[in-house]
């Protein structure tokens, strides 16, 4: 894998060295105001401060590592150039010598060729062989004997016929071929390592008709690589073909690159084989060790450069380190200032709620001290305000409470039997107060057998609707005992309640009837309120007993009338109630209506005023639901029996 893959690296170094959130991070559940604050605030600063340390990592990191690919290919290949300048020198100079064949002086040029490579830095020594054309076998034979001059030299016997033997094998030479250049071994001429280059002599047909070895200095050549910075700080070899060390950094017994198993040694090998030059990254994050080679030109050699990833990376790593501990003691000075702002709150909040115990068990006597102007201390001002109004609003539910207790005790408790009469009677109110009121009134120093019945319908609700039928109440329960007709009677309340209400604007309907089960006799009197309801059973027919008259509290002079019914018989049922039990609303906004009490008062007629009230009751609850009840409901029921 080459170091162009690094992009592809994910980011899992950064998150398991510097940001392990816990698996059961989901399971924190702050438990105080405090906490919550504190977690909740402190979270999404954390998560900032992590993705910016992830993208700055990331980023860091891609960019050290292409910096160091780039610095690595480029040393490698100028360290590889100077090997190949050296070798690239020499090789000039040799393939010179096919000049050599297209001149007239081949031997001249021969030797001053061979006499320029001889005097070239680096070079040990130059061997010379030719075939045996019998043999095929290489003779040596040393350039040196030819002279410094023309090949008709002043030398005799031998010397002159090794000048022949030269210039009769350069008539066949045609030009070289480099065969080969040794791996370094050491010689014990010069008592150091040296490497050869070894070119083979060819004729016009292409055979071998000599060789020329140049024994080079392998310490020459490598000099100007071993003794640079990048070679003595990180591991350098420099490997043939088949990975075989021909020099290295550390000298031991590490023979061929690969051999100790190190899968980045193994993957580089492999890549030297597919590229002229690379990177490659170890494994782990970050890599332990980041490889680089280099091929050269003029032999079959690599330089391969090996670096610590902790090293080329120790800039990131270092940022990394103090991003952490510089992040820490952010968060840290934040929850400690939060804890601070935080605390007050919380400590006025608690303060609040101990207030609010008080409260419940009934202490409105401890308000609470307003230090501050901000969000704190008007809550205390409106926490200390709502506590006096609350302290107000229990008094009020008290007197409620006692208004409600009164009104109860107004209406009668115990229906008070009355031969040849089952009277019954059931108030229910909406609120704790109301303004319906119903009476069974014994109408005495006149008739002692007949029974008043009365029911009424203040105007609005609560205490001043009750207040208002509390003194009607006590108007007729005192003008019954008094002389005159039903008419005379509500003639006189109406002239007591219409000066009670004359500034407020109220009124009070009223039905009022007087039964004389001895005589068998009705009278009553309607003052503004629906008619009641008169079931004969005899014939199954119910009539609304109607008549004029004006609600109370209106006019004080106006004269109301009496209407009569005679002729009374056993089983027929009188009925009077307000309009809060056919104005029932349901949830879908349907009314009761009279004709469902009609159809209630016909299916339970022949049982008691008190179970037919109880039925009528039921059915209301039922049609009604979980609908409020918005008005009160009021039943008076007088059956006629033996």
């Amino acid at each position: 894998m080459l170091v162009g893959s690094f992009y592809f690296y994910k980011s899992d170094y950064f998150l398991n060295g510097f940001n392990k959130i816990p698996n059961n991070l989901k399971m924190i559940r702050p438990k105080s105001l405090q906490q919550r604050l504190l977690f909740f605030m402190i979270l999404p600063v954390a998560l900032l401060l992590i993705g910016m340390g992830i993208a700055s990592f990331i980023y860091a990191r891609d960019v050290l590592l292409s910096q160091w690919q780039e610095a690595a290919v480029l040393k490698l290949q100028r360290g590889a150039n100077l090997v190949d300048m050296h070798l690239g020198r020499i090789r000039n100079w040799i393939h010179s010598l096919d000049k050599a064949a297209e001149s007239s002086n081949p031997d001249i040029i021969f030797q001053w060729v061979t006499e320029q490579v001889k005097a070239q830095e680096g070079v040990v020594r130059l061997d010379l062989t030719w075939q045996d054309n019998t043999t095929n076998d290489m003779m040596p034979m040393k350039p040196g004997a030819m002279g410094s001059g023309s090949p008709m030299g002043s030398g005799m016997g031998g010397r002159q016929d090794d000048m022949s033997e030269m210039m009769r094998r350069m008539q066949r030479f045609h030009r070289t071929r480099i065969s080969n250049i040794t791996a370094p071994r050491f010689d014990a001429l010069i008592k150091n390592q040296t490497v050869s280059l070894v070119s083979d002599l060819l004729d016009k047909n292409g055979h071998t008709i000599g060789r020329l070895t140049v024994v080079l200095s392998f310490e020459y050549l490598v000099k100007n690589v071993v003794t640079s910075s990048w070679w003595q700080s990180n591991e350098g070899f420099l490997v043939d073909d088949h990975g075989k060390i021909l020099t290295g950094t550390f000298p031991g017994n590490q023979i061929e690159l690969g051999e100790t198993k190190e899968p980045l040694e193994r993957e580089t090998l492999q890549a030297i084989e597919q590229q002229p030059y690379g990177t490659l990254l170890g494994s782990g994050h970050p890599p332990s060790e980041v490889s680089g080679f280099c091929k050269l030109k003029e032999a079959p050699w690599t330089l391969v450069m090996i670096a610590p990833g902790r090293k080329i990376l120790a800039p990131i790593l270092r940022f990394r380190l103090y991003y952490f501990i510089t992040s820490a003691g952010f968060i840290l000075l934040i929850l400690l200032l939060m804890k601070f702002v935080t605390g007050q709150t919380v400590s006025a909040i608690k303060e609040v709620s101990r207030a609010a115990d008080r409260i419940a068990q009934g202490d409105f006597d401890q308000p609470l001290p307003v230090k501050t102007r901000d969000e704190v201390g008007h809550l205390m001002r409106s926490f200390n305000a709502m506590m006096a109004q609350l302290k107000e609003r229990i008094r009020l539910k008290a007197a409620l409470d006692l208004a409600m207790e009164v009104q109860q005790n107004l209406l009668p408790k115990q229906h008070n039997a009355m031969p040849g009469l089952d009277i019954a009677g059931r108030s229910r109110y909406c609120d704790e107060t109301g303004g319906d009121y119903y009476d069974f009134l014994e109408v005495c120093c006149r008739d002692s057998n007949k029974l008043g019945l009365a029911v009424g319908d203040v105007s609005g609700h609560g205490i001043s609707a009750a207040l208002l039928m509390a003194s009607a109440r006590a108007f007729l329960r005192c003008r019954v005992t008094q002389s005159g007709g039903a008419d005379d009677i509500i003639t006189d309340v109406n002239r007591l309640v219409t000066a009670d209400t004359r500034d407020s604007g109220h009124f009070m309907t009223l039905f009022y009837a007087e039964i004389d089960p001895t005589l068998k006799t009705l009278q009553w009197v309607r003052a503004g309120h629906d008619p009641a309801f008169f079931y004969d059973p005899a014939s199954d027919a119910i009539e609304e007993l109607k008549g004029e008259g004006l609600v109370l509290g209106i006019d004080a002079n106006y004269a109301f009338r009496q209407n009569a019914k005679t002729g009374l018989s056993e089983g027929q049922i009188l009925l009077i109630g307000t309009d809060g039990i056919w104005e029932t609303i349901d949830d879908s906004g349907r009314m009761f209506g009279k004709t469902r009490l009609v159809d209630l008062i016909r299916k339970h007629a022949s049982n008691s005023s008190e179970k037919l009230i109880q039925a009528i009751m039921t059915a209301l609850q039922d049609f009604r639901g979980s609908a409020k009840q918005e008005d009160d409901v009021t039943l008076a029921v007088v059956k006629i029996v033996d």
